[in-house]
């Protein structure tokens, strides 16, 4: 596993007290390992059989040698706590990654030893956070596959990044009758930031449906490009089907008519790796909080062109070169896009977040949660009533239902007191739900770090419920 800083850095953490460490035992009572895995073995040993359930919960995933979930478990301090009495499963990834001790220590480390603002001091402290800032963008540009860290941009996540897009490239690009396609898929996030510059600009969003299994209507979409087509938002995995889009195609096909493409990689980064020249994206974005790293922090990529062409959105301190009443000279990008002081413990903690990550192989990751997804598909189908949501052939871990008689917030609450965390309502995607007639439902979103075994809680729960609900119905 790849720690943050080495040894001897300033910014190299110091234990922080009441987080395990990877020498330090945890606390008195606190689980080491998952339920179900031998503590000797990197490999989860065969899943216990919940009431009810079928075969496939006894069937034991392949495991590369360079992956295991416990490896990455052994990691996250929260994952070790308990809820109501119970073990925690944390199956809302979707909404919001734990966190390693790496990204803890690597935050806690900063604050306690490094803490100073960037770019323009002169001491020591600001000289080492500048590193530190710098080199967390420099790791971005890596981690995208992007050409250069000066394609860059920090933000505090997808939401604001979408918007930075939207308020300066979206009003000096689009006009009256220009087109913005966004396919039913997505999240809020990457809709109604393009809803309010179209309704400044007199452009329109163009929505592209659904196929009944989820994916994008790619007929749909071809026939709705046009050149008057100026952008396509459209997300690399969506966060309430799983979805995984063929982007490199559409952003292809969108080129040939001019458009530029965003990608919303919200829900990607951490489940496959990303290589946006081979998508040939002109933006992407995406948010820390998701990919294990702190809230607040994210990052936009975009071509070096296209960011020449973009006006800051904000004004203030960081993003100019030299200000007087008669002129105002704007930093190079991506510097006068960052108004004022970034979030730079957050950039420290996301450096952090991408070493961790990038410690296991990515595609073996990728591969034991496809396996994980499939285990979870089958399980679940043991329960009665229980009907996913979307089944796109390629797709990430996320599995929303619905049960029939039970409200989604019922279905979280009662998850809940088994200690098993998931998430219920809209899930700022409610034109993809309003595809399948609803207006809410309940979603599990798995990660690396999560293992059949607790699947198999899910399941057992999900049927308890369905049995009382059996049981408490009037003859």
């Amino acid at each position: 596993m790849t720690t943050p800083d080495a040894p001897g850095s300033p910014l190299a953490a110091p234990a922080v007290p009441g987080i395990p460490g990877a020498a330090a035992p945890p606390p008195p009572g606190v689980a080491t390992t998952a339920p179900g895995t031998d503590p000797g073995s990197h490999a989860p040993t065969a899943a216990p059989t919940a009431p009810s359930t079928p075969a496939p919960t006894g069937r034991r995933l392949t495991q590369p040698a360079s992956f295991t979930p416990e490896l990455a478990r052994r990691d996250v301090p929260i994952l070790h706590r308990t809820v109501n009495g119970k073990p925690l499963v944390w199956l809302d990834n979707g909404a919001t990654t734990q966190k390693p001790r790496q990204v803890i220590e690597a935050v806690s480390g900063f604050y306690g030893a490094g803490n100073s603002n960037i770019h323009r001091g002169a001491h020591t402290m600001a000289r080492e956070a500048t590193e530190a800032y710098e080199g967390g963008r420099a790791a971005v540009a890596r981690f995208l596959g992007a050409a250069s860290p000066d394609e860059i941009v920090f933000t505090r996540g997808t939401t604001e990044a979408i918007n930075l897009v939207a308020q300066s490239w979206g009003r000096a690009h689009l006009g009256p009758g220009d087109d913005i396609l966004v396919p039913e898929l997505e999240h809020h996030s990457n809709i109604v930031p393009w809803q309010m510059v179209a309704k400044e600009t007199r452009a329109r969003v163009v929505p592209v449906p659904l196929r009944p299994d989820g994916q994008i209507d790619l007929d749909a979409y071809a026939d709705r490009l046009s050149l008057r087509t100026r952008l396509v938002a459209l997300s690399q995995a969506s966060n309430v089907l799983g979805t995984v889009p063929p982007v490199k195609e559409m952003t292809a096909l969108a080129h040939r008519y001019r458009a530029k493409v965003l990608v919303d990689g919200a829900q990607a980064v951490a489940h496959f790796p990303v290589d946006v020249v081979d998508l040939d994206a002109d933006f992407y974005v995406f948010s820390g909080h998701k990919l294990f790293a702190p809230t607040g922090i994210g990052a936009l990529y975009a071509k070096p062109e296209v960011l020449e062409a973009m006006a800051p959105w904000q004004g203030g301190g960081n993003m100019i070169e030299s200000v007087s009443f008669d002129r105002t000279v704007y930093a190079p990008v991506p510097h006068r896009l960052e108004a004022g002081t970034g979030h730079i413990a957050g950039v420290v903690g996301l450096l952090a977040a991408i070493n961790w990550l990038t410690g296991f192989d990515r595609h073996a990751v990728a591969a034991y949660e496809t396996d994980l997804l499939a285990y979870a598909q089958q399980a679940l189908a043991a329960v009665p009533g229980l009907d996913l949501i979307g089944s796109a052939a390629d797709r990430i871990a996320v599995l929303t239902f619905t049960l029939v008689g039970h409200d989604p917030a019922r279905i979280a609450d009662w998850l809940d007191r088994d200690g098993i965390a998931v998430r219920a309502g809209h899930h700022c995607a409610q034109p993809a739900l309003a595809h399948y007639g609803l207006r809410s439902a309940a979603r599990a979103s798995l990660a690396l770090y999560n293992t059949p075994e607790e699947v198999d809680q899910l399941v057992a729960s999900l049927q308890r419920l369905q049995r009382l609900q059996r049981h408490q119905r009037p003859a």
